[in-house]
């Protein structure tokens, strides 16, 4: 288990049962990196990585 795993779990305890738009999300992304800067390129990753998500490519249709 990774540490990340705790702070997934509970997102998922606390929101799972919730339906979050993309809008929301976002707006909690950039939320965060204006508190913790430093975190700027991992949040960046995550949100290039969802959305860029692998089924909506067209070659691999």
């Amino acid at each position: 288990m990774y540490f990340t795993d705790r702070g997934i779990e509970e997102l998922e305890d606390r929101r799972g049962g919730e339906q979050l738009s993309v809008e929301w999300l976002a707006a909690r992304l950039r939320a965060f990196v204006d508190e913790h800067p430093e975190f700027e390129d991992a949040v960046e990753r995550l949100a290039t990585y969802l959305a860029r998500d692998d089924a909506d490519d067209p070659e691999d249709l």
